[in-house]
């Protein structure tokens, strides 16, 4: 069983990176599998501050294949500038090192105006998309009128689809939205120019993972956003368009659940979320500003400021169930130094009775009446950021860390104390 897969359990942002870049030293392909440019994983290594949005974060590595799969939505214009940034610090992206899934959709300019057009059209109910074009481009692939990386093979074919597209979207932008439409001849011109460029790096995405097992080599695949985002079983509809859960990486790689060893679920030692949407732990006070600055809680793609709270085990328990999680991996338990008494929701109070289930298919209302039942105990002054074994962290941070696992229910295999690649506790159980 030659496959680990890393998951958010909250609602993204969780420092999913750094575990992938982990793993990815032991693995031969590292593959991500949802989501698009609207993720952005933050990698610290070899001197280099990498904040990644489509490549793999086992880029680092020359000597794995990295893949952006079929699950993925892809917009070729960022996919190529961040392939050139990479190249400008240094990193290997060739084509025999960084492939493309050729059953990847593929976003448009069109689709990025057709995104800001809706959320601006909801006002006060908009959802805090990144206006990325994120939700448009999985509507046409529902729709089955989307575009797909395989086209761009054949440039020709392609630039008449492109252009076909883009009058569909201009007519919804200007009928729907009263928004004036793109430039047709723009679109399809960058488009055919990233294609040239593109085409090089495609392949049969479920090909090479299938063959890659069949060798017994090892998949790592990586998730973007998180449990709470899934289009499914997220906090509706405050979600992404995909599944960024541990099923979403088997449909948007095609592997079966038989090849699967590992599902690391990556948790905060606290909690925060990016966007509208409840949040029933979310600090509002000193203290989530605290957490906010020391933690850095600034969005990887849009810079936006990230709301904060202390960590809920109500969802880390409920991401543990529709994830089969195998471990768990809590990132940046050295923001919560110098707090003198640290929360963890253990339940909620749904009017007047006791949730310790996670209520996610009664949608955003139910969660917005949701009040958090907490457990409190001491936190720790010391600076951990030094710490390498388990038994060497403060008494009360062992603590906490023992309660939140054992409310979890899964292992903490990882924990990490600091943003650098070494600042990591690896499986040292108290």
């Amino acid at each position: 069983m030659p496959t680990t897969i890393i998951i958010g359990t909250q609602w993204g942002d969780e420092g999913k990176g750094r575990i992938v870049d982990y793993y990815a030293a032991q693995s031969d392909i590292i593959a991500r599998y949802n989501g698009g440019d609207n993720a952005g994983h933050t990698v610290k290594a070899q001197g280099l501050s990498l904040a990644l949005h489509l490549v793999p974060s086992g880029i680092l590595y020359p000597d794995k294949i990295c893949l952006i799969g079929a699950g993925t939505v892809v917009n070729p214009l960022a996919l190529l500038e961040e392939m050139q940034t990479l190249r400008e610090k240094g990193i290997n992206v060739s084509a025999e090192h960084l492939k493309l899934a050729a059953g990847a959709h593929l976003i448009l300019p069109t689709h990025r105006a057709l995104d800001g057009a809706a959320e601006t059209h909801r006002g006060h109910e908009a959802l805090g998309t990144t206006n990325r074009g994120i939700g448009p481009v999985h509507a046409d692939k529902a729709a089955r009128i989307g575009l797909r990386a395989g086209q761009m093979r054949d440039p020709g074919a392609f630039a008449e689809a492109v252009g076909a597209l883009v009058e569909l979207h201009n007519a919804q932008l200007h009928s729907v939205y009263g928004k004036a439409p793109l430039d047709p001849a723009q679109v399809v011109a960058q488009m055919h120019a990233a294609a040239e460029l593109l085409a090089p790096h495609l392949v049969d995405g479920t090909a090479l993972i299938g063959e890659a097992l069949e060798r017994g080599q090892r998949v790592l695949c990586e998730g973007a956003q998180g449990t709470l985002l899934d289009l499914n079983l997220g906090t509706y509809p405050f979600v992404t368009s995909s599944s960024p859960i541990s099923g979403g990486a088997m449909v948007g790689l095609g592997i079966g659940p038989r090849e699967v060893e590992r599902v690391v679920g990556v948790a905060k030692a606290y909690t925060t979320r990016v966007g509208a949407g409840p949040f029933p732990t979310e600090l509002t006070d000193a203290t989530g500003e605290q957490m906010r600055q020391i933690g850095r809680e600034y969005g990887t793609t849009t810079g936006r400021p990230r709301r904060c709270g202390w960590v809920d085990t109500v969802i880390l328990r409920y991401a543990a169930q529709v994830n089969g999680l195998t471990d768990i991996a809590l990132t940046k338990l050295d923001v919560l130094s110098g707090l003198p008494t640290l929360r963890i929701a253990v339940a909620y109070d749904i009017h007047g009775e006791r949730h310790t289930r996670f209520p996610a298919e009664w949608g955003a209302a139910a969660l917005e009446a949701a009040t958090p039942i907490y457990e409190e105990l001491p936190g720790w002054e010391e600076d951990i950021t030094h710490v390498r074994r388990r038994t060497d962290l403060p008494a009360n941070a062992r603590a906490y860390t023992a309660r939140v696992e054992e409310l979890i229910g899964v292992p903490l295999t990882f924990i990490s104390v600091g943003p650098e690649r070494e600042a990591m506790i690896v499986a040292q159980q108290p």
